[in-house]
């Protein structure tokens, strides 16, 4: 499974996501900073339709809202 987290770091949703993560000692998690990379601006917006972050792409597929993610991620522990 992939798993993209896409995400800036002035948003305190992304942070409060990253410490959870962090948390929980997954390295399984990319990270992708659209204000520090176009590219993944890019993605983020061809992808999911819209800049929004925090976005998870779970092979491909966005999940939005940090308290979504964090919860699927509790369920979906690291392999």
């Amino acid at each position: 499974m992939k798993l993209e987290l896409y995400k800036f770091d002035a948003c305190p949703y992304c942070r409060r996501l990253i410490s959870a993560i962090s948390r929980s000692g997954r390295t399984d998690v990319e990270l992708h900073d659209i204000h520090e990379n176009e590219a993944d601006r890019r993605r983020l917006i061809a992808v999911g339709g819209k800049q929004q972050v925090p976005c998870l792409l779970i092979d491909g597929k966005p999940m939005y809202e940090s308290g979504d993610i964090i919860a699927w991620l509790e369920r979906n522990p690291q392999k």
